[in-house]
């Protein structure tokens, strides 16, 4: 089994971390009210999605 001789400095331990980083949401424009919404989900403002009303909302 693979142990390590020496330790791993901040350095280098982060060098190696750099490409594992969160990435941004996607975001689309809902068709029925134009808000910022997540891709796949239903709209929170109008509760459309894909042209139909799946959520009740108060208007």
């Amino acid at each position: 089994m693979a142990v390590p001789k020496h330790k791993v400095s901040r350095s280098k331990r982060d060098k190696r971390r750099t490409h594992q980083k969160a990435k941004a949401p996607g975001l689309t424009k809902c068709t029925q009210c134009g808000e910022a919404v997540m891709a796949h989900r239903a709209c929170p403002e109008c509760g459309h999605y894909r042209g139909r009303s799946i959520i009740e909302t108060e208007e």
